[in-house]
């Protein structure tokens, strides 16, 4: 629970006895989750504004060593911002054109089309600025024809290497522009460059952040992660013919899909800082996009239209939530999977493992190795004469000391499939397809491995991915959302990229799993070995996939020691140790994770401070003698 919101509960239950207290918190929470989720909004809405004051607030020093960085550019790129106007609101439109104006980076032209306003005082307001700054193009057209059709017209009027997309009432913070800028210098091949991105109230009140994953191709199919701010080379905008009428909704989305056809992650830059406030009023898709429907639709239409482009057999549904979509993978054929559950004892937990795996998977290609470690109850030996008699399945004797990383190996030697599931013996299946969702990722050519989405027994989320950095090494995304919560923006119900998934249900192909060396059972005998793998799949340009559409139970470890009872507390420190030799700039750097957000809030809270602060900080930071100039310059 998120601490603004359990002080505020406890300040109201203050007569209580302590555990009173404790058990009244609880039951609001499980009981009445709507009012949770409110309070919690309330809670982040205040947190935001704490974090903005104390990490996002431009001051005069700030504006002093952004204009001395300009200044020292090698070169200085023109941004042509493209805006189609049509009747916005007088006071969001000067706002509008004042925060383009008022931009540190002084190299950009506004590109302005009125798609033949109706209100009188927009043609008004743009002729005034247009005379006030000879940067801003202006030009209207004879007739309404939409918001695509208006964009083609003022990127028509575009002659900088660069566009960016702007809406008539939306506000560019005052270093965009010098972000993006220093972004292009730095990266010279970037051909799309995207920036977090928070919201407006009415009172102009800056709420609900998007802090952003690195590309992240996968998610990007499930919701235009690009969105605000957009940044696009201009000669290949124009070479894939602009925006077009039938996605207007998601005209920008449809835009992005095509660039991203044109280019490789490698000219895709993310600018993890918040360079784009979207205006939430009535009516716009920022306060609610259910308040366009036939955006939804046109967003759907563009993931099609680009997977089909690419040659991707793929089904495009609408997923949870209400600008979502969710990718569904068909199969031509089943590839021969071999399922390798390692397990000691515990015949209950293997038994439901089996009993959802041969029973109620509707997915039939398989075979099953039990890797048998030291059991020694009488129940264990009565189930593996139980099930001796279904020829899909196989007992493997291993009788070395528990090796999680080992046992694995010496089975995958043994397996037959195309396909390796590696499968905890206390998980437990819920929905019969979810073998099918995850070999249909796993043969995809680019990735490397897949997760499932596991839950609890009491329905709350156990793995939702893996973020490198959490805790000492790694720890689980969302971790303890209920099952239906959409988590951080939609992350917890979408199929995306992550660094790491748990090696509790992990498929991969066979031919990688032996590529890249199998599990590293030398320094990685129980913990984290999972991570490790991931890790050098990514290092060889793999991707790694977690799927909502795959969900089991799992009981999380229910039959080997924990691993921080003594006999284990050395083992599990050497283990951490290796990790931190091995991974260590990477484990600092998780991609999929934005260093605005907390690596010490499971609640996926704010990070105070962010780990990546704004460079003219950082290098005043390390340079005393600019940190000194800066301070002389703006002292009385």
């Amino acid at each position: 629970m998120n601490s603004r919101v359990k002080s505020i509960l406890l300040r109201l239950l203050g007569p209580l006895p302590r555990p009173l207290q404790r058990l009244a918190v609880g039951l609001y929470r499980d009981r009445f989750a709507y009012l949770y989720d409110l309070m919690r909004r309330i809670g982040r809405f205040d947190a935001y504004r704490r974090w903005v004051s104390l990490h996002d607030t431009i001051s005069d020093a700030d504006r002093l060593a952004i204009r001395a960085d300009i200044e020292s550019f090698e070169s200085r790129p023109l941004i042509s911002i493209v805006m189609p106007v049509f009747n916005p609101p007088a006071r969001y439109l000067r706002a509008a054109l004042d925060s383009v104006r008022d931009q540190l980076y002084p190299y950009w032209e506004l590109c302005i089309a009125d798609d033949a306003s109706t209100l009188p005082h927009v043609a008004r307001i743009l002729a005034e600025y247009a005379a006030l700054d000879p940067r801003i193009r202006l030009l209207r057209r004879p007739r309404n024809g939409g918001i695509s059709a208006a964009s083609n017209s003022a990127l028509a009027l575009a002659t900088g290497e660069f566009v960016a997309l702007l809406d008539h009432d939306d506000v560019l913070p005052v270093h965009a522009l010098y972000l993006v800028a220093r972004e292009i210098i730095r990266h010279p091949a970037a051909d799309l460059i995207y920036s977090d991105e928070d919201k407006l109230d009415r009172r102009g009140r800056r709420f609900d952040p998007y802090f952003k994953s690195n590309w992240n191709p996968d998610l990007f199919l499930a919701q235009n992660m690009i969105s605000h701010l957009g940044v696009y080379r201009t000669a290949l905008v124009r070479e894939v013919g602009g925006f077009r009428s039938e996605f207007d909704g998601s005209q920008d989305y449809d835009l992005a899909l095509r660039i991203v056809e044109r280019t490789d992650a490698g000219r895709i830059r993310h600018i993890p800082h918040i360079l784009y406030h979207w205006r939430a009023i009535t009516g716009s898709a920022a306060r609610s996009p259910a308040a366009k429907p036939h955006a939804r639709l046109a967003a759907r239409k563009a993931v099609a239209a680009h997977l089909e482009r690419r040659g991707i057999r793929a089904k495009v549904d609408f997923a949870p939530g209400p600008s979502f979509q969710e990718i569904r993978y068909p199969l031509a054929a089943e590839p021969f999977v071999t399922v390798i559950i390692p397990t000691r004892d515990r015949s209950d937990l293997l038994a439901r493992c089996l009993a959802g795996l041969l029973d109620a998977t509707d997915y039939r290609n398989f075979e099953v190795l039990i890797v048998d470690n030291l059991s020694a109850e009488p129940a264990t030996a009565a189930l593996y004469r139980k099930i001796a008699a279904d020829r899909r399945v196989r007992v493997l004797r291993y009788t070395q000391p528990f090796n999680f990383s080992l046992i694995n190996n010496w089975a995958a030697q043994q397996a037959g499939g195309e396909i390796l599931l590696f499968l905890n013996n206390d998980t437990e299946v819920i929905h019969g397809d979810w073998l099918r969702h995850l070999v249909a990722n796993a043969v995809r050519p680019q990735v490397g491995a897949v997760g499932a989405k596991l839950l609890y027994p009491d329905g709350r989320v156990q793995h939702g991915g893996i973020i490198l950095g959490m805790g000492a090494v790694a720890g689980h995304f969302h971790l303890r959302r209920r099952a239906e919560d959409p988590g951080y923006f939609g992350r917890a119900l979408l199929q995306q990229n992550l660094s790491a998934v748990t090696a509790a249900c992990l498929a991969m192909r066979r031919r990688i799993f032996e590529e890249v060396g199998g599990f590293d059972d030398a320094n990685l005998p129980v913990a984290f070995n999972d991570v490790d793998l991931c890790l050098r799949l990514r290092e060889r340009g793999y991707l790694i996939v977690w799927t909502p559409l795959a969900l089991l139970y799992h009981h999380e470890s229910a039959s080997r020691p924990f691993d921080l009872l003594p006999d284990q507390r050395q083992r599990f420190q050497r283990e951490i140790a290796y990790m931190r030799r091995r991974w260590g700039t990477v484990l600092d750097r998780d991609p999929y994770f934005n260093p605005n957000l907390s690596l010490w809030d499971p609640t996926i809270a704010l990070a105070f401070p962010p780990r990546v602060p704004y460079p003219w900080r950082a290098a005043a930071s390390a340079d005393g003698r600019t940190s000194t100039l800066i301070r002389k310059q703006v002292s009385p």
